[in-house]
């Protein structure tokens, strides 16, 4: 039993052919196509009004050299969106639960940021290892400090929306699996263990956006660092 709570996990396959590619894929359709006309349809609307809004809130920080980054931020934002929304669906897989996948969206973005700190300025990119007014015995421990919190954030950003999501997903299938077994012995227990799943859907629902946002909201913070 303990294991197949974790098969939901496990990328699908057909005929020995992995399906992650597919499933990957399948957000992007999902979006309509700008079109050439004067008036666009509502759907149209909201989505350029969420993006326009959610851009101008992501780049306002940033000064105008991080500007560069706003349609790559947008669209992973938009993609983890997806992603993370269409593993709540019955019969579907959570790719965004594969840490794989998540390091390899969070790895090369924050060592992008971090050269180009390096690069455009690299006196304010290494001073941010050794706080100002620190004391002399001091300086080699918060070095260290400093260069380990650094590399541990690519890990913190996919270990983050994993765990998340991974525990999110457990959590469901553990009540949904404790009222079907209820339903025949206690009919009560089990409309009540019903309605916290009800209630814990609509909470999975939020923290797949809350995920995908806070992701790309450190990816920025990061940007605007450097």
């Amino acid at each position: 039993m303990n294991l197949s709570f974790f098969d939901q996990f496990m990328s699908p396959s057909l005929l020995g052919i992995p399906l992650i590619a597919l499933a990957i894929i399948t957000p992007w359709l999902m979006f309509p196509t700008p079109t050439h006309r004067w008036l666009n349809n509502r759907l149209m609307t909201l989505q350029s009004w969420f993006i326009n809004q959610f851009t101008s809130q992501l780049m306002q920080p940033i000064n105008l050299g991080g500007h560069k980054w706003a349609m790559l931020l947008t669209a992973l934002m938009l993609f983890l969106i997806s992603m993370n929304l269409l593993g709540l669906l019955p019969y579907t897989f959570t790719h965004t639960t594969q840490l794989s996948l998540n390091m390899a969206f969070a790895l090369p973005l924050w060592l992008t940021t971090v050269l180009i700190g390096m690069f455009n300025q690299p006196t304010i990119a290494l001073s941010h290892l050794l706080p100002e007014g620190t004391p002399t015995p001091l300086i080699p421990i918060l070095i260290i400090i400093e260069t380990i919190s650094l590399f541990i954030r690519p890990l913190a950003l996919g270990v983050r929306l994993t765990a998340n999501l991974t525990a999110g997903h457990l959590l469901m299938q553990l009540i949904a699996t404790a009222a079907f077994t209820l339903t025949n012995m206690m009919p009560t227990v089990a409309l009540l263990t019903s309605t916290i799943l009800l209630m814990l859907t609509i909470l999975e629902v939020a923290v797949a956006m809350i995920q995908a946002y806070v992701f790309i909201l450190l990816l920025s913070l990061y940007l605007q660092e450097n």
